[in-house]
């Protein structure tokens, strides 16, 4: 098992963390918001929280994490831009605040980006890259830097826009939309016999397709790997899984993995986290992820 961080992030810092909150900094803004992870004490005093915060993610009740308002001080926008660069390739993305606690970015994911491009740079022609339950586009980018076709799968219409505005502010062009629950359009492309020589996976513990239709992670997860096998091309490809609900460690998703790919020399697995200033680890979310080459 690995534990892997973003390398090098000048946009983003995980500035504090503690008492189920986490104070970042994106670009020339702080937000405090929930994080359930987050069950130690933070380092610095909430006096010092609320000096440097330019919104605050109030939420509507104790029960519920994830839906309320955002208390924003004189000067913040609710929508701005940032970006994530390396040396190989850049990537720029439009924030807003959202009455789910999101902003349209999860900075722990930057590690897959990097994987992504690394991966889709290693064909010598152009690969098809599949990215499920694909949100507002991270992976998605990375795989067009790296000159991949890209089919992008959400079965919300907004989340595909804000995707598509994120493609635009990167310079890109090209990417396939489809707007889909995406176990049925896994088990279509299956039927079709289409070939991808990448996959990205990020699903919910929960959610509900364009048409109803109802995902349960520990009922569903395990079919549609078994498709995704049948969708990945014979002779050279790569995977990634990530997941953020609770339940699904690590070693579960290496256990499932291998029940259903088998054994692979490249594959790896761990939990993506961030740091704070203070040293505090956060865990957000676990991965797995091979290539056959």
């Amino acid at each position: 098992m690995i534990l892997l961080k973003p390398s090098f992030w000048d946009k983003y810092e995980l500035i504090d963390s503690g008492g189920y909150k986490k104070l970042e900094k994106f670009g020339d803004f702080v937000i405090s918001r929930p994080e359930p992870q987050a069950v130690w004490d933070a380092s610095l005093k909430e006096a010092e929280w609320e000096k440097l915060s330019d919104a605050v993610f109030k939420k509507e009740n104790n029960k519920d994490q994830e839906r309320g308002e955002w208390i924003q001080k004189r000067g913040m926008p609710h929508q701005w831009l940032t970006d994530y660069t390396t040396k190989s390739f850049s990537l720029k993305f439009r924030l807003g605040l959202s009455s789910f606690k999101h902003v349209g970015l999860f900075p722990e994911q930057a590690p897959n980006w990097d994987y992504i491009f690394e991966n889709v740079s290693a064909f010598e022609k152009k690969p098809k890259v599949l990215n499920l339950f694909a949100y507002t586009g991270g992976a998605s980018l990375a795989a067009k830097a790296a000159g991949a076709d890209v089919a992008h799968v959400d079965s919300v219409k907004q989340v595909i826009s804000w995707a598509r505005e994120n493609m635009e502010l990167s310079g890109f062009t090209d990417i396939r939309w489809v707007v889909e629950d995406a176990l049925k359009f896994a088990q279509r492309e299956a039927k079709r016999g289409n070939k991808y020589q990448g996959i990205i996976l990020d699903p919910p513990a929960y959610g509900r397709g364009p048409d109803g239709e109802k995902w349960v992670i520990e009922e569903h997860l395990n079919e549609l790997l078994k498709l995704c096998k049948q969708l990945l091309d014979d002779e050279k490809h790569f995977l990634i899984l990530n997941i953020y609900s609770i339940g699904f460690s690590s070693l579960i998703l290496e256990t499932l993995g291998e029940s259903v790919f088998g054994k692979n020399k490249n594959q790896q697995f761990g939990e993506l986290y961030l740091d704070d200033r203070f040293g505090k680890k956060l865990p957000l979310s676990s991965f797995y992820r091979f290539s056959n080459y």
